[in-house]
C-alpha cells in the first residue's frame, strides 16, 4: 500500500508543469561581439587596417563569435551593424582619439550604445588599453590623459572599496580575485593613463564611471580598471588578452593564475553579450559579416607585437 501510494505522489509530482525560476532571464547562447579595426600608419602589402587576433580568440574562447567594424564607413553603415551584433569591443593598439577612424567609428557605437540601453536595449561595450583611453576622451569630451612611465611592466591590482560589489568583479572566485591583488598578471603596455587627479577634476568622468581598481608608476597614481554606473560600459587600462594568447615578449604573463584571470575577463564580457537580442537580418547577412571570412596572418615573425593579425582594406 506504501509502494502504491508512493508511486502515486511521484506521478503527481512529475506531471506537475515546470516553471523557470522567476529570477532566471533570457539569454542569447548565440553571441556576436564586433571588434573594432583601426588605421596603419604605414599600411601593408596585407591591406591598410587590422585587427589584433588575440581579441577575436579571448571572446570566442568564452562562446562569442566575432564580427570585424570596418573604420572610415558611412554612419548609416554603423548604425546597421549595431543592429545586428550584441555588443562591442574597442580594442588596444596605436589610434588618434580625436580624428582617426577609430575615435570616429567609436564615438558612434558609444553614443548608439546609450541611447538603446537608455531605451531598456542593454548592449554593452569594453575598452582596453587604446579603447579605455578612447572611451575617456568620449565621454569627458576632452583629452585628460598624461605620461605615465607603463610601457611594458605587469602589475598587481589595487582595488578600490568598490570593486567586490561591482558589475565586473563581484561573480569572480576568490582565488582569482587575490591573484589579481597580490600577482604581477595585469600587463600594462601604454604611455598615456588617466591620472586620479585628473579623473576627479571632470565632472562627466567621476559621475559617469566608478574606479575599480587603480596602479602607479612610482610617481604618477592612474586609473586601471573601471566601468560605468548606469550603463554596461568597462575598461580596463591593461591588457586581459594577452596572457593567453601573444608571446612576443618575455614579461608577458602566462603563470596559471594570469591565464585563468583572462577567461574569467572574457566570460563576463561575453556573458553581458548574452542580454543582447540584436540580430542580423538573416543568416547570410550574418555569415557575411563574421570574421571567419579573413585569414591571420602570422606578423609576430615580422616583429610585430601581436602574434596574429587580421588585415583589411
Amino acid at each position: 500500500m506504501r509502494v502504491l501510494s508512493l508511486t502515486c505522489l511521484l506521478i503527481a509530482v512529475c506531471a506537475i508543469p515546470a516553471v523557470l525560476p522567476q529570477h532566471e532571464e533570457k539569454r542569447n547562447d548565440r553571441p556576436i561581439i564586433g571588434v573594432l579595426a583601426q588605421e596603419l600608419k604605414n599600411p601593408e602589402p596585407y591591406g591598410n587596417s587590422y585587427i589584433a587576433a588575440s581579441y577575436v580568440k579571448t571572446l570566442e574562447s568564452a562562446g562569442a563569435r566575432v564580427v570585424p567594424v570596418m573604420v572610415n564607413r558611412p554612419e548609416e553603415e554603423y548604425h546597421q551593424l549595431f543592429n545586428s551584433i550584441n555588443g562591442i569591443l574597442l580594442p588596444g593598439g596605436a589610434a588618434h582619439l580625436m580624428t582617426s577612424g577609430y575615435a570616429k567609428a567609436a564615438n558612434i557605437f558609444y553614443k548608439l550604445a546609450l541611447e538603446a540601453n537608455d531605451k531598456g536595449d542593454y548592449f554593452p561595450v569594453w575598452g582596453t588599453c587604446l579603447g579605455f583611453e578612447q572611451l575617456l576622451v568620449i565621454t569627458s569630451g576632452e583629452n585628460l590623459l598624461c605620461r605615465t612611465n607603463t610601457s611594458g611592466v605587469s602589475l598587481p591590482l589595487e582595488f578600490t572599496q568598490d570593486a567586490t560589489e561591482s558589475k565586473l568583479f563581484k561573480d569572480f572566485p576568490p582565488d582569482v580575485m587575490t591573484s589579481l591583488a597580490t600577482e604581477n598578471i595585469t600587463l600594462n603596455f601604454h604611455k598615456w593613463s588617466i591620472s586620479i587627479e585628473n579623473f576627479t577634476k571632470s565632472e562627466e568622468l567621476r559621475t559617469f564611471y566608478k574606479i575599480l581598481s587603480t596602479n602607479t608608476d612610482g610617481k604618477i597614481e592612474f586609473i586601471s580598471t573601471m566601468e560605468a554606473y548606469n550603463y554596461p560600459v568597462y575598461g580596463t587600462q591593461w591588457h586581459p588578452e594577452k596572457n593567453a594568447f601573444e608571446w612576443s615578449q618575455g614579461y608577458y604573463p602566462h603563470t596559471p593564475s594570469a591565464i585563468k584571470m583572462t577567461f574569467h575577463m572574457a566570460d563576463f564580457f561575453v556573458n553581458e553579450a548574452k542580454k543582447n537580442f540584436h540580430s542580423f537580418a538573416s543568416k547570410e547577412e550574418e555569415n557575411k559579416h563574421l570574421i571567419y571570412n579573413h585569414n591571420p596572418i602570422f606578423s609576430g615573425a615580422d616583429g610585430s607585437s601581436f602574434i596574429q593579425k587580421y588585415y583589411f582594406d
